[in-house]
């Protein structure tokens, strides 16, 4: 039977080198600002354990990817409990990839809020009803992507990914990989008429998907 520490030490020493590559930085943790700039009176510790890691390219990917830790770790089930048919904790990791490594490593700041807001949703702070993050969902996320030439990317797409496996399995359960993916205003405009699954195709084609270029061209 798997604990805790074990079900989290084979995710980040064995799962994510496995499908990411050996050479990485991190884990750069969440921290309190991160759950009360949006709205979160009340921290649990707990969540100040997760971050974001990041890899670097590899003879097979020429992005830099970061990727949460911690969205999967079984925080509320105990060990005897663990159904590996069942997702783990929030069932999601999130990932994002960018051509080359920004100085202000906005990717590491985005994933965090991204997962502070996951963790809050699934705590009730925005309603009772409102669902986690799952593949097509549209989030704003203002100004965090800033680049010098940048369209103004300022919002996600969650994407099922297609160069990685869109699912992994712990002894706790399984969990997604969700992809984000930056998007302009105008671009999310257009999926809400169209659908997600149509802008990820159309990003797909013009090179805006799987990897986010805050330099691109907008593509609707």
């Amino acid at each position: 039977m798997s604990s805790l520490e074990e079900v989290w030490a084979y995710r980040e020493e064995t799962l994510y080198p496995q499908l990411f590559g050996e050479k990485h930085n991190g884990i750069f943790v969440l921290d309190h600002d991160d759950f009360t700039s949006l709205g979160a009176e009340n921290v649990d510790p707990r969540w100040l354990h997760l971050g974001v890691f990041e890899f670097e390219p590899t003879p097979t990917r020429n992005s830099w990817l970061y990727v949460t830790s911690g969205g999967s770790t079984p925080w509320e089930t105990e060990p005897a409990d663990y159904n590996p048919e069942e997702y783990s904790w929030l069932g999601s990791e999130l990932v994002i990839e960018v051509p080359s490594q920004p100085q202000d490593q906005w990717p590491i700041k985005l994933l965090r809020r991204l997962l502070a807001y996951n963790v809050l949703l699934a705590h009730g702070q925005f309603g009772e009803d409102k669902p986690l993050l799952d593949y097509g969902g549209r989030i704003p996320i203002g100004d965090v992507i800033r680049e010098k030439g940048a369209i103004g990317l300022r919002c996600v797409v969650l994407a099922e990914p297609k160069h990685y496996p869109a699912t992994a399995q712990l002894a706790s359960g399984q969990f997604d990989f969700l992809h984000a993916v930056g998007i302009t205003d105008s671009e999310k405009d257009w999926a809400r008429a169209h659908s997600s699954e149509a802008l990820l195709r159309l990003l797909e084609v013009h090179g805006g998907f799987p990897v986010t270029d805050p330099r691109r061209k907008a593509v609707a």
